[in-house]
């Protein structure tokens, strides 16, 4: 009996492969131990007759019933090996290949049991944990004016401007200094030093622990110092540090 030829318009999968049957390719029955019917593509057909399955086309051949004293030859143990229930042979993977191979990816076809289908997704990276940074030191400010005073000027000398005004007192000789509490904020002192050539105005925070001097602007004429802000109350010593003079104003 030739093999048979036929049009594929329902879906058909091979029962050794699953892959589903294209249209016009050839197929074959096969009936394997315990009678069931197999269709089985021209790929697999080595691997239906190493599995104990007869063409449908040869099983005329063969005696309807084996004898007895041969129930101990290959097809009786395949007989006892009888699955309970019919099920695809175990796909092969290298054969798999060669189909795909062949004719492509078929429309239709299942993905592979150890396809990238079948994988997990993979999670979600869990981003490292960032320590926090270290929160802004803040300092009691003082309350009253000559308080706020004397410790601006302590922050200013534990500062490197203070090494700024030293080298400058140097060459420069004696300044004036004027130290002022900032009365639109309580934490702020706004610092003056000038000579008749140059000054450096500063502001310090009394409240910034961590960088509380901060230089605003500087000039190189007495006349463009505003006179709210000649205010003469500190001086320098002999090493360049800002000490308080006279009294503040008003006090």
């Amino acid at each position: 009996m030739k093999k048979e030829l036929r049009p594929v318009h329902d879906v058909v999968n091979c029962d050794v492969c699953g892959r589903t049957i294209l249209k016009g390719e050839r197929v074959e029955w096969y009936l394997a131990p315990g009678g069931q019917r197999h269709q089985v593509c021209d790929l697999c057909a080595v691997r239906a007759r190493h599995h104990g399955w007869i063409r449908e086309s040869a099983a005329g051949d063969m005696p309807a019933r084996p004898p007895r004293n041969e129930s101990g030859g290959m097809l009786g143990r395949l007989r006892r090996r009888r699955p309970a229930e019919p099920a695809r042979i175990e796909r092969d993977e290298p054969a798999l290949a060669e189909q795909d191979a062949m004719y492509g990816s078929a429309e239709g076809a299942e993905p592979s049991e150890h396809g990238a289908a079948d994988e997990p997704p993979p999670q979600p990276r869990e981003r490292p944990r960032t320590r926090p940074k270290d929160p802004r030191h803040v300092r009691a400010v003082p309350t009253t004016a000559e308080a706020k005073v004397d410790r601006a000027l302590e922050l200013f000398n534990g500062s490197g401007h203070q090494r700024t005004i030293a080298g400058l007192a140097r060459t420069l000789g004696p300044a004036w200094v004027s130290a002022q509490p900032d009365p639109a904020q309580p934490s702020a002192v706004y610092l003056l030093v000038a000579w008749e050539l140059s000054w450096y105005r500063y502001r310090v925070d009394l409240g910034d622990e961590a960088d509380p001097v901060e230089m605003l602007e500087k000039g190189d004429e007495m006349d463009q110092i505003d006179e709210s802000q000649r205010d003469w109350n500190a001086a320098l010593d002999d090493q360049g540090r800002v000490v308080a003079g006279e009294a503040l104003a008003g006090e």
